[in-house]
């Protein structure tokens, strides 16, 4: 009894071991769609340990990751501060908000005694001192930087995830097709149960994109919720951290500890005094009911493909059958001169003051060191060779480029958005994250279509969540986007959740039948 015991408690993935079930079902761990509260309460019914869970995870990433190729590096100390996060559990009886999760950071966020690449060889041999801001909330309150994550060279790609540091990832649901980019490594090892939770950071489309097409829910938040400091950047004045999860609720418990204010980081200055004491006061299930969400029809209806068109018109039914108030169509005054000129190429500035603050190596200060150094990536070289050509606007260069607050054509398409809002009393504007489905690796560039993420938020500043709206026929997944007012993440987070709960729209990718 105690050998099968032992023997159960090793790992359990997709599949069950039926001897297990029937004597000790309790003691395996099964890894897949774990959530942050179902690990909690593990720790506290003695089901399994941090160290064992991490064990898991780490056996599951050396079994199966050769089939997406999702991280760049596993932090070898894992094992161990789960085994200290084990033994302060047993001295306090205490578990820290994210006690003994195991978290994927993509490859741009700075982590101490880990690789931050950018998915570069300019930085392949980088490793930073110190973690970034949310790095050291997130450990604080508990958490394990488990990995790193592949992700799309540098930041610039949103159609796909390649790297010179790891190559190509590829989409867990059909490895034939891409997960998005540029926090493609990020979502495909959630999806494939790599982690608990990750982090993605969002230039315009870089969080909701890939978690949109691994079935995942993408909060991009308010620009000033939270920090971006010792973060590699692709164009500041657009960066967005946040949680890429399997579910509301884990997504929200993150962004409970990383919003704040950062000193490293102004424009976190804005959100003093916004931010309520929790977020997850506002996962209620019947969130839905009595809210009023317009529907913009200017991007849902722009060419979408036949399939995900069929899945956002159900998406609408089901926000009414959930007790909402549906307004099709809503019409945002001179929206298509507003989104136009918006923008900037910063990335030569942005990414040559973080050389200078944090890698601080003589021969690699500048932009120019970056293109002398290279890429196996033909698509990452080309374009850090169009950003070295050019700086600010990229259209009307004669306007300022400022942040979300003060520069004049993103508060003028943030004002007309949030006034229409107003006017109809809405509480957030949805649209499909993508109006097709992923496209094939090898044919990315011809198959980069209906991508909805990049038209608003990046440039208003306004948050956008991302939340499972179905499949198309050939089992690829789809999201659908909520659009919030400034900083009004709580109402974004009950609506988010209700429709997730109300519809159950996520299943698991089966990268056992990859294998095989």
């Amino acid at each position: 009894m105690n050998e099968l015991k032992t023997f159960c408690r090793v790992i359990v993935f997709f599949f069950e071991i039926s001897d297990c079930q029937e004597t000790e079902q309790s003691a395996a761990i099964y890894v897949a769609e774990l959530t942050i509260s179902k690990i909690h309460e593990a720790y506290k019914e003695g089901d399994y340990s941090s160290a064992e869970l991490v064990g898991a995870y780490l056996e599951r990433i050396s079994t199966l990751d050769s089939t997406i190729n999702s991280i760049t590096a596993i932090n070898p100390k894992a094992l161990s501060i789960a085994k200290e996060l084990d033994a302060e559990y047993l001295r306090t009886g205490t578990l820290r908000p994210l006690h003994g999760i195991p978290i994927i950071v993509k490859d741009n966020i700075n982590t101490a005694g880990l690789p931050t690449t950018a998915g570069s060889l300019a930085l392949e041999n980088f490793i930073p001192a110190e973690d970034a801001f949310i790095i050291k909330r997130l450990v604080d309150a508990g958490a394990i930087i488990l990995a790193k994550s592949n992700m799309a060279e540098w930041a610039f790609s949103p159609m796909h995830t390649e790297s010179a540091i790891a190559g190509t990832t590829r989409n867990p649901y059909n490895t034939n097709y891409v997960p998005a980019g540029s926090s493609g490594g990020t979502a495909a090892a959630i999806a494939a149960n790599f982690g608990a939770i990750g982090l993605g950071t969002d230039t315009g489309n870089s969080i909701r994109g890939p978690s949109s097409h691994c079935a995942l829910v993408g909060f991009r938040t308010t620009l000033g919720l939270v920090s971006r400091s010792a973060i590699v950047p692709l164009y500041l004045r657009n960066d967005v951290v946040g949680p890429m999860g399997r579910t509301v609720a884990d997504a929200a418990k993150i962004l409970e500890v990383i919003a704040g204010y950062d000193a490293a980081d102004p424009i976190t200055e804005h959100a003093k005094g916004k931010i309520p004491q929790n977020y997850t006061q506002f996962l209620l299930k019947e969130g839905l009911e009595g809210a009023r969400i317009g529907v913009l029809r200017v991007l849902s209806d722009d060419n979408p493909h036949p399939e995900i068109k069929v899945l956002f018109e159900q998406a609408l039914a089901e926000l009414d059958s959930l007790g909402a108030t549906v307004i099709d169509p809503i019409t945002v005054p001179d929206f298509e001169s507003l989104r136009q000129n918006q923008w900037c190429a910063s990335f030569t500035e942005d990414l040559e003051t973080f050389l200078k603050e944090f890698v601080k190596v003589d021969s690699l200060r500048s932009i120019e060191d970056i293109i002398r150094i290279g890429s196996t990536s033909e698509f990452a070289a080309n374009r850090v060779k169009r950003n070295a050509a050019n700086s600010g606007r990229w259209e009307n260069p004669e306007i300022p480029c400022l942040d979300a607050y003060k520069d004049s054509r993103r508060v003028s398409f943030r004002v007309a958005i949030e006034k229409m809002m107003d006017s109809l009393k809405l509480d957030a504007i949805v649209y499909p994250s993508w109006n097709h489905p992923p496209a094939r690796i090898e044919l990315f560039s011809e198959e980069y279509k209906g991508d909805n993420s990049q038209i608003i938020s990046p440039h208003t500043g306004q948050p956008a969540f991302t939340v499972p709206m179905g499949f198309t026929g050939d089992e690829l997944p789809a999201g659908l986007q909520f659009l919030g007012r400034m900083y009004d993440e709580p109402t974004l987070i009950r609506l988010a959740y209700s429709y997730e709960q109300g519809t159950k729209h996520r299943r698991q990718a089966d990268l056992q039948k990859s294998l095989n």
